[in-house]
């Protein structure tokens, strides 16, 4: 992103050293190598810095316009709270129900769950990971013994 911003400043560069489109794509190819922007995007912004109506739509800029979206909030300490909470008295829920008890998508609870509160999925109950590890301890078998032996 921060190559991009560089090669925009030197077409509005060369733009106002009044150099053509098609002398500026050698120039930048020189200068930026393989990270350069594509023939059709450097026209493009020739084009668009050349205009009169340039600075009326916003081109006279060079840097990022803000992206359009909703940003994600969703996993915010209050949400990760309820979460650790709701888990706290019941560790057998699900990530379904987690999420229809509170009213949060289930990517968001699972984000949190597995992210946040660093808990997997163990027989039907959420631990931590580090008992996850000892867990998982109890069913290493040595190769001598048999099945009748485990259990």
């Amino acid at each position: 992103m921060q190559r991009s911003l560089e090669q925009r400043m030197a077409i509005k560069f060369c733009v106002k050293l009044e150099k053509s489109a098609a002398k500026t794509i050698p120039m930048l190819k020189k200068a930026f190598g393989v990270d350069c922007l594509s023939d059709r995007q450097i026209f493009r912004w020739h084009k668009a810095k050349t205009q009169p109506s340039a600075k009326a739509e916003g081109w006279e800029d060079v840097n990022d316009e803000n992206r359009a979206g909703r940003p994600s909030i969703s996993s915010s300490d209050d949400n990760v709270n309820r979460v650790r909470d709701l888990l706290n008295t019941d560790r057998r829920l699900s990530v379904r129900l987690i999420s229809e008890t509170l009213d949060i998508t289930k990517t968001i609870v699972h984000e949190i769950v597995s992210g946040s509160l660093g808990m997997r999925k163990v027989c039907a109950k959420l631990v931590p990971k580090p008992c996850v590890i000892d867990y998982m301890a109890c069913f290493v078998v040595s190769p001598s013994s048999t099945v009748l032996d485990i259990f």
